[in-house]
């Protein structure tokens, strides 16, 4: 079994909507510092906390039988996740960066609007 962090014990101790809230300001300092293209560093651990909040929210969004939605911020992991593996390129591209800003923008949105909204039940 893996071991809880500290970290992740006290994130864990928010409702699910507090968890997204948080989610959505580290995407809001992301698309920040993006956009003054500084902070290199500052930005990539900020992507990889985002990473773990996501990875410390989906299982209770699951058990909520908020299935389509948890879903949605995996989609989000894997692109925080590719971005990662391409950091190097994306960093020095600024075509690439501005793609990256665009993407968190509306990842921001709809990490908030997710948050705002009570799970939808997957009645039959």
């Amino acid at each position: 079994m893996i071991e809880v962090t500290p970290k992740q014990q006290i994130f864990m101790q928010d409702d699910v909507t507090t968890r997204l809230r948080r989610l959505a300001t580290h995407l809001s300092q992301i698309q920040s510092l993006w956009t003054q293209g500084s902070s290199e560093d500052l930005i990539l651990a900020l992507v990889n906390e985002s990473r773990y909040f996501i990875e410390w929210t989906v299982p209770d969004m699951v058990k909520a039988d908020d299935i389509d939605r948890a879903c949605e911020l995996v989609d989000l992991v894997r692109l925080l996740t590719r971005w990662l593996f391409h950091w190097d390129d994306i960093w020095t591209d600024a075509e690439q960066k501005q793609s990256a800003s665009v993407e968190i923008s509306y990842w921001l949105q709809r990490v908030l609007e997710i948050s705002r909204t009570e799970p939808e039940s997957l009645s039959a």
